[in-house]
């Protein structure tokens, strides 16, 4: 019997899961840190390393007390956090400003350059992260980040990713060419991989801007998959923590690539990560280029095999907006829905409200509903949405599909499928396949599967999920509502492209509000009256 903590970093919270080998799940707690937000630039998203670390802390003592687990049982700790979220620090690795979070969008100008000189100068590594550089990744909030901060660019040594930033400090690591980094995090968002010798060349990065001198050289480290060790937590923060010293640390990862493991993942899968935004992953034994994919990284999900990303930049979010122009909340804006027949409101919603991630990524576009009449309601446009974010995730899985990666099961993850049956069974008539749903929360899983391994309490990735992953509750998809999600997704692809590529040929589209106006009457006439 071995018992161990995972700790899984997200936007407004840190949960910590203690895990026994043998029972499985022995409880969950959590603690909040805050979001640091500007009204006057919406593109501003930060947080503070400390209150993330004085948080961990919080959360750990609750559940060992919540559990009366002992301490000294606690025989490994593992974490995953968000990402792109960027920290610069220090040579004795001091964080010189708050994180650059994932959801901050203020590099545009930045992820701009680099596509521009990555495709002027052919260097190989665009084409593997979809074709275009987003804002949210390491380089671009880097570079913007030494850009304005003149002030700080004599101290400034290196930048870590979050959970290489988490790691090194729980270990005690003061030198950043000893911290270990992870091939996840570099690998999806700095443009790492073996094939091109790790990060692009320096000559790349100083072109694209002088302040990048030497930056390759400042970016080492011990790259590394999340099998490895990273190291042993120190005397300091056991004491913070409340656990014992020397425990072991694997090398951390992004929050959606692990719940995707502790969803249950194997080859053939797709997970989608439903949260705020979406994460999609999977995983293949062959290393091939998927065309507007925002990643394809050796090793990254899974250390045996090549993880694939993608996603929407907005998913809850959206829904939350919804619901907050409606003045009321998504639980109760979503109440009837469950009576909505597929395509009765008459109305096509693309989830482009924060951008597309995948697979234009293009972060100018906006969200665009087609056939509004008089008498739409706020629920309308949720059940049209909740739709949309299917009918886009189509699109992804069948672009992956296209080049070669198996997409034989559908799994439901993260935390809005654990509450929201109708987005499950729209997702499973949409896909046209059964959608599969943890029977219980999985958040958190996936690292404490990875710290059972660090603690040789498995042998395998695989063993441990094979005890520790939650059941399924299966959505089959309904033959009458699948036939219908055919032609509207038909109408949605066109749509999708036709107002998202830049260089698109223009598509008749003169027949769409008909065909969605003549759909929804069908939809009404199909449903039974009282």
């Amino acid at each position: 019997m071995a018992v161990v903590a995972g700790a899984d970093f997200g936007t407004l919270s840190v949960r910590v899961t203690l895990l026994d080998s043998e029972r499985g799940r022995l409880g969950t707690a959590s603690a909040e840190y805050p979001l640091h937000r500007r009204r006057e630039d919406p593109d501003f998203a930060t947080q503070s390393h400390d209150d993330q670390m004085q948080a961990l802390a919080k959360a750990v003592r609750s559940v060992l007390q919540q559990t009366a687990t002992r301490p000294e049982d606690v025989v490994a700790l593992s974490l995953d956090t968000t990402g792109s979220s960027v920290i610069p620090v220090d040579a004795a690795l001091q964080p010189l400003d708050e994180y650059m979070l994932w959801c901050d969008h203020r590099a545009h100008e930045e992820a701009r350059q680099i596509t521009e000189l990555a495709h002027a100068t052919g260097l190989e590594a665009i084409e593997w992260c979809g074709g275009v550089y987003s804002h949210e990744w390491g380089f671009a909030k880097l570079l913007y980040w030494l850009r304005h901060n003149p002030e700080k660019r004599a101290r400034f040594a290196t930048a870590l990713e979050h959970c290489d930033m988490v790691a090194a400090t729980l270990i005690g690591i003061t030198d950043p060419q000893q911290v270990p980094r992870s091939i996840c995090a570099m690998g999806h968002k700095w443009m790492w991989n073996p094939r091109w010798g790790g990060l692009p060349p320096q000559q790349f990065l100083s072109q694209l801007d002088p302040l990048f001198d030497g930056i390759r050289d400042k970016l080492t480290g011990l790259y590394r998959t999340s099998d490895a060790v990273a190291g042993h937590l120190s005397e300091r923060w056991a004491n913070q923590l409340g656990l014992p010293a020397g425990i072991p640390i694997p090398v951390g990862a992004f929050d959606a690539h692990w719940d995707a493991i502790g969803a249950g993942c194997r080859e053939g899968d797709v997970v989608n990560v439903v949260g705020t935004s979406t994460c999609i992953i999977a995983m293949s034994r062959e290393t091939r280029l998927v065309p507007g994919v925002c990643g394809v990284v050796p090793g990254s999900v899974h250390p045996a095999f090549t993880g694939i990303e993608a996603g929407l930049s907005a998913t809850g979010d959206i829904f939350e907006a919804i619901a907050r122009r409606a003045s009321t909340d998504v639980r109760t804006l979503s109440e009837g829905l469950s009576a909505y027949n597929p395509g009765q409101t008459g109305l096509l919603r693309l989830s482009w409200d924060n951008g597309d991630r995948t697979v234009l990524v293009n972060p100018e576009l906006g969200g665009i509903t087609i056939g509004w009449n008089l008498l739409h309601t706020a629920k309308d446009e949720l059940f049209a949405a909740i739709e949309g974010t299917a009918f886009h995730t189509r699109i992804i899985l069948e672009r992956m599909a296209e080049h070669g990666v198996p997409v034989h099961r559908v799994i439901n993850a993260g935390g809005i499928p654990q509450n929201n049956t109708v987005l499950n069974q729209v997702y499973a008539n949409v896909l046209g396949k059964p959608v599969l749903v943890p029977d219980g929360v999985p958040t958190s899983l996936g690292s404490g599967i990875f710290a059972l391994v660090a603690a040789r309490a498995f042998d395998t990735i695989e063993a441990a999920q094979e005890k520790m992953c939650l059941p399924f509750k299966i959505y089959q998809p309904e033959p009458s509502a699948t036939a219908l999600y055919e032609q509207l997704f038909a109408l949605y692809r066109r749509v999708y492209f036709a107002f998202g590529s830049r260089n698109s040929e223009p598509a008749p589209m003169g027949d769409i509000l008909a065909t969605l106006r003549r759909t929804a009457a069908q939809a009404r006439a199909a449903q039974p009256t009282n």
